[in-house]
């Protein structure tokens, strides 16, 4: 009987090296490209633009863009079934923008704003 990768790396390699290969690959998918999430996720082009009701080349064209809007990404993620966070980085901190959470409507309603 074949045995899987997991089991032979089980077997074979030591626990730090197992741990320091999870550290790794968790690195490598925080690096990710649109169009790579949306692979990991089992989605098709195709898939993510019929959940979005948009065409297929208007995906392509979304995954190999430089720059789109933050409520463009956010409805990506989302339909992917992931949820985005905009964190800055700052030299002494990370500050997550809870900004771009709730629709502007929520949020003039909840901070009394006009």
């Amino acid at each position: 009987m074949a045995k899987s990768f997991d089991d032979l790396v089980k077997r074979t390699a030591s626990r730090a090296i197992r741990e320091k290969g999870l550290r790794r690959s968790r690195e490598l998918m925080a690096e990710l490209f649109l169009g790579e999430v949306r692979k990991l996720t089992g989605k098709s082009q195709r898939d993510l633009a019929k959940a979005l009701g948009i065409r297929q080349p208007s995906v392509s064209k979304l995954e190999n863009q430089d720059d789109m809007q933050i409520s463009t990404l956010k409805r990506i993620v989302e339909t992917l079934g992931g949820q985005l966070d905009i964190v800055a980085e700052f030299p002494n901190a990370s500050v997550r923008l809870k900004q771009f959470d709730a629709p502007r409507r929520a949020r003039r309603q909840a901070t009394g704003a006009a």
